[in-house]
């Protein structure tokens, strides 16, 4: 029976031949409905080794060409829900449209990307965004490359490669994806050496470690966890204190990217760090920064030029798009603009603001719907940034008998909804729903309720 089964697969050339698959191979490319195709044949001949018979070969396409749009769509704009500002999985930052202008204007024409426009001589790549960083911060210079890994990973390449670097064990983090700051350490070709332990590090621990095969200092400030409770740990002036001592630089990643202090924002700035004695600060562009991804070094320039002259320098440039994303989010942080930038619209927007957009939501939805009701949730700022930290916020909640499915209808739909689940409730947090995408969720949500009984009276 398995033999007979098997035997009736058909074959990827037969579809591709055929006409439904002609058309399909014209839509989305023949390599790509290809290589689709192949893949779910590989399913149907395993189902048919089990004596299962194969679809007609119309399902066959239908499902493999489901699977090829999926890519030859490209990335699809969604509504966030979840309430979490900084969604790493749905790329973090929201640029502001200036900053997404000045992106496109990059990537349709020529730029002055890396040239010096008076003698036609080859410039830097990012001189605008590294003045406007190091003017922000305080700071000698700066440099810009495409995420806050590579920045660390080529300042610890540059300065330490080869040498002892102390780090408290409190500040091991993982980041997302399996990337743990030791993994970084061993890229670099420097030598991890632990201090402290994970909850209690002192000035001390770093004395005793400190040799001269030391060469240098990092904090890492863990900016997706928190240690509470019986804990110690240095004085970032102390640490440059003894950094300065040994003759070693004083790296600190303060991850987040948030420039300078500010009331409500729980995370240690770039400004303080510098000024408290660090050498070289690295730190994300798509967090509090509110722009591109990409990584930025700010600190000493003696420093900084060493990282320029690195090999690996090139491998992590940044991309003329960044580019021109970042210095946008930049110059509004520096004309006093960055209350313009969606994260900070989003974790400052009052409560009763918030409130009205969800009242507005659950009556658009259906204000008679039994099961659609507004309430009050918490919003969180995600991303690696002020972990633990939740935002009052409200929400519509529509309960249903099965929330996973009805959620799953949502981020599946057109347009692509993601939500929470709580308590067999789809949750619509609507603090990170952007201005004019409240039409849109509306939509999206009485599409997943048409066709079934899904909403619990």
């Amino acid at each position: 029976m398995a033999t007979d089964a098997r035997r009736k697969v058909p074959s990827v050339d037969a579809l591709l031949r055929s006409e439904p698959g002609g058309r399909a191979a014209a839509a989305l490319g023949r390599p790509l409905l290809k290589r689709t195709l192949a893949s779910v044949l590989d399913e149907v001949r395993a189902a048919a080794a089990r004596g299962i018979s194969p679809p007609e070969e119309d399902e066959i396409l239908a499902e493999a060409s489901h699977r090829a749009s999926w890519v030859a769509s490209g990335l699809t704009s969604v509504i966030n829900a979840t309430g979490v500002v900084l969604h790493t999985n749905l790329g973090r930052a929201v640029l502001p449209g200036e900053a997404a202008e000045a992106a496109r204007r990059a990537a349709v024409a020529y730029s002055d990307l890396e040239v010096d426009r008076g003698s036609g001589a080859r410039g830097k790549r990012g001189t605008r965004a590294e003045l406007l960083l190091a003017s922000l911060t305080g700071a000698e210079d700066a440099l810009v490359v495409n995420n806050c890994a590579a920045a660390l990973l080529l300042g610890l390449a540059a300065l330490a490669k080869g040498k002892q670097v102390l780090v408290s064990r409190g500040e091991l983090i993982e980041i997302g994806g399996e990337f743990r700051i030791p993994d970084i350490m061993a890229a670099s070709g420097a030598k991890l050496v632990e201090v402290g332990t994970t909850n209690r590090t002192r000035i001390g621990d770093y004395r005793a470690a400190a040799s001269d095969r030391t060469g240098a200092i990092l904090k890492v400030h863990p900016s997706n966890y928190r240690v509470v409770g019986f804990t110690a740990t240095p004085a970032t002036k102390d640490l440059a204190t003894l950094a300065a001592k040994i003759e070693v630089p004083f790296l600190y990643d303060a991850g987040s990217g948030l420039l300078e202090e500010e009331r409500g924002l729980d995370e240690p700035s770039v400004a303080g760090a510098l000024a408290d004695g660090a050498d070289l600060v690295t730190f994300s562009g798509d967090k509090l920064l509110g722009g591109p991804q990409a990584g930025c070094v700010v600190g000493r320039a003696d420093l900084l030029v060493r990282l320029r002259r690195h090999p690996m320098a090139r491998a992590v440039r940044v991309d003329k798009m960044q580019v021109a994303a970042l210095e946008t989010v930049l110059a509004m942080h520096a004309t006093g603009r960055r209350g313009e930038l969606p994260v900070r619209r989003m974790l400052q927007e009052p409560l009763e603001s918030v409130a009205r957009r969800a009242h507005e939501t659950c009556e658009r939805v259906g204000g008679d719907l039994e099961g659609a009701h507004v309430a009050r949730c918490e919003s969180s700022v995600g991303g690696g940034a002020m972990p633990g930290v939740t935002i009052p916020s409200w929400a519509v909640a529509i309960r249903v008998p099965d929330a996973t499915a009805f959620a799953a209808r949502l981020r599946t739909g057109a347009p692509s909804v993601f939500c929470r689940v709580e308590d067999d409730r789809v949750v619509l947090d609507v603090r990170t729903v952007l201005p004019g995408q409240v039409p849109d969720l509306v939509r999206a949500v009485q599409y997943a309720l048409e066709g079934d009984d899904l909403i619990e009276e």
